[in-house]
């Protein structure tokens, strides 16, 4: 009967512990020019845009700025708890707030080669290392 308690509450434990999120991490260029204006707007987010990205299961994103040889770059990092990660991105691209937000952001950006020749802002980053 022990043992049967055991392996109960062990399966239940099992069962109820949360799946590991995605985590997705990009870069892109910062136009010097427009530096100051993109730091202001991510001081200053929109609640509604916010309010999106939680809706979608988007949690611990963080963009930070570095500067390498002269050039300023944006590293964007995020955890997804959803279960269609390009399904929950779509849903975000076709939010009107989201898409006047972009208009904010994006003529600060630099696109890198691979990502213009897709027609994107931001260039996705394979994960080589992860310690939980």
């Amino acid at each position: 009967m022990r043992t049967c308690f055991i392996l109960l509450i062990t399966a239940l434990l099992t069962g109820c512990a949360a799946p590991q999120p995605e985590r997705h991490a990009w870069i892109t260029g910062l136009k010097p020019e427009k530096a100051a204006r993109y730091r202001d707007l991510h001081a200053h987010p929109w609640p509604t845009v916010d309010r999106r990205l939680k809706e979608i299961h988007v949690q611990n994103f963080s963009i930070h700025q570095c500067q390498i040889e002269g050039k300023l770059y944006l590293f964007a990092y995020l955890e997804y708890t959803g279960k269609d990660f390009d399904a929950d991105m779509k849903k975000m691209a076709a939010d009107p707030e989201t898409q006047r937000w972009w208009k904010e952001t994006d003529p600060c950006q630099i696109p890198l080669p691979d990502a213009a020749a897709k027609g994107k802002i931001w260039s996705d980053l394979t994960e080589v290392y992860y310690l939980p």
